[in-house]
């Protein structure tokens, strides 16, 4: 097809991106270096590179060439019809929002980031609230402009979770509910408690060298990547050039590890997908519930295994001998797998931490149905937090300001993370099933065969499938939260429950 409008169509989309790509990193500055009187400026950059990225994404030629090309008798082969497909979607998103509205949302976000954090600092959630009302109202234009008027919420779930809605959503975290609630109550009754207080003085230098070791064992390239320190956690870019961001604390050396394997798993993600095709619907992460998904798999049932630890605790000991002298290697295990409940989303352990996503998710769909204002949220979020998590915040900065995703307008993001621990779950069995062997690789220090099975089952897919459509593909099975409690049950059983009941699916 070397008369074809589609190399034409494969310029202009990774042009749109690269700029998109620029954004990132000033975004991700803004988290790591910028200088705390400099966000009026950074509001300002980051407006015009919205206005110049939205204006590349809806140049017209990019429509005359899709038009052609769905138009044309040439034959296109499976991926190009893919990326023709995703291409006119997110070319009739983008050309009915005006760059007006996108530069302003970009400024907004900005803005509201550093309200946000100061409004987190001072236990001040009045003086976020304006920004946060004027976020939602922007998310109901958004719907609006894309023809979602009636539905903003499920707009909102698909924008990060292509396929999913309420209704989706619902029925699954139903019957995750139905089984994990009883769960939470067995553990929590157990006479056999998690352990506390066994860590102080671990230096963050030298965390930070031990988790640079752990996160290049598990194949995370820092020729094309790096590791830096923001408030909260994350990971930005993609490609040839991926930041992750950890936070530390001499006496919590498990947050900075687990945090930054978490970060790990999407920055894995990211490098796993095709260079050649970066910028196209070939080369681009599916959703945010895979990406949790690859995240949560790395951090939960790979790192908190026995296995992993075999290989890691001698390292992790080197690296702090003084402060591991009187800690037991059971000691170590349990403070790994602890499950307490906790106020805090990104503390929460693993048993526990769908719990906060059921908050979240009641809360945003409150929001959207006008049930609960912006002004009501602390209390709403207060009492629903003594419904479901068993515990009342003491301050907002320990509940409803609690998280940063809320000030970049992220409406129908936190459902990604309980939805991303279901398929990692589910594809943590189909990866045992297809290759045996896999925990006497972790406890050798071997993780390349599991990764080498996400390239393939998910990285190299690129958007060929939505979000429930890579889980049938891969395990040939719909998405279903029986893995997750099955998993959950076998590996803290164990350490909790004194025997190993499975659920079998």
């Amino acid at each position: 097809m070397s008369s074809s409008p589609y190399p034409k169509l494969i310029e202009k989309l990774k042009r749109s991106h690269l700029l998109g790509t620029v954004s990132g990193l000033l975004g991700w500055d803004e988290q790591v270096n910028l200088p705390t009187d400099s966000s009026d400026q950074r509001a300002e950059q980051m407006a015009l590179l919205a206005e110049l990225g939205h204006s590349a994404a809806a140049d017209p030629e990019i429509g005359a060439l899709l038009q052609e090309l769905e138009s044309s008798r040439a034959v296109l082969d499976g991926d190009q019809q893919t990326v023709v497909r995703h291409a006119r979607r997110d070319y009739d998103r983008v050309t009915r929002l005006p760059a007006t509205f996108v530069s302003e949302r970009a400024r907004l976000n900005s803005n509201a980031y550093h309200a946000w954090a100061r409004a987190r600092a001072e236990n001040d959630f009045p003086a976020f609230a304006p920004f946060l009302e004027k976020h939602l109202e922007m998310a109901r234009r958004e719907a609006e402009y894309l023809g979602w008027g009636d539905r903003p919420y499920d707009y909102a779930l698909d924008k990060h979770d292509p396929g999913t809605t309420c209704d989706v959503i619902t029925t699954l975290f139903s019957e995750l509910k139905a089984g994990l609630i009883p769960l939470v109550a067995e553990i929590l009754s157990s006479p056999h408690k998690s352990p506390s207080g066994l860590f102080r003085g671990f230096p963050i230098e030298e965390q930070r060298r031990f988790l640079r070791e752990v996160t290049e064992r598990l194949g995370f390239n820092y020729r094309r990547g790096r590791l830096d320190v923001s408030l909260h956690p994350f990971c930005e870019g993609a490609g040839a050039d991926v930041r992750m961001t950890t936070r530390f604390n001499e006496d919590e050396p498990l947050d900075a590890l687990f945090s930054s394997i978490h970060e790990t798993g999407h920055g894995l993600y990211e490098q796993g997908l095709p260079l050649s095709d970066q910028g196209t619907p070939l080369g681009q992460a599916i959703g945010m519930a895979v990406h949790e998904s690859q995240s949560r798999l790395w951090e939960n049932q790979v790192s908190r295994s026995r296995a992993f630890w075999t290989f890691f605790e001698p390292r992790f000991r080197a690296h702090f001998p003084t402060q591991t002298q009187s800690l037991s290697s059971d000691q170590l295990y349990r403070a790994i797998n602890a499950v307490e409940p906790t106020l805090i989303r990104v503390d929460a352990d693993e048993v526990t931490y769908n719990l906060h996503i059921l908050l979240r998710f009641e809360i945003e769909q409150s929001l959207f149905r006008g049930d609960v204002t912006v002004r009501d949220l602390p209390f709403a979020w207060n009492e629903r937090s003594a419904r479901i998590l068993g515990m009342s915040p003491p301050t907002d900065s320990k509940g409803v300001l609690q998280d940063v995703h809320w000030s970049g307008g992220m409406f129908g993001y936190f459902p990604s993370y309980c939805l991303g621990n279901m398929i990692a779950a589910q594809l943590w069995y189909k990866a045992n099933a297809d290759l045996p062997g896999l925990e006497a690789d972790f406890a050798s220090g071997n993780f390349g065969r599991l990764l080498g099975w996400l390239r393939r089952a998910i990285h190299s897919q690129g958007r060929r499938f939505d979000t429930l459509g890579i889980v049938r593909h891969v395990t040939g099975e719909d998405l279903s939260p029986r893995y997750l409690l099955r998993y959950l049950r076998e590996r803290y059983s164990p350490l909790y429950l004194m025997g190993d009941r499975k659920n079998e699916v």
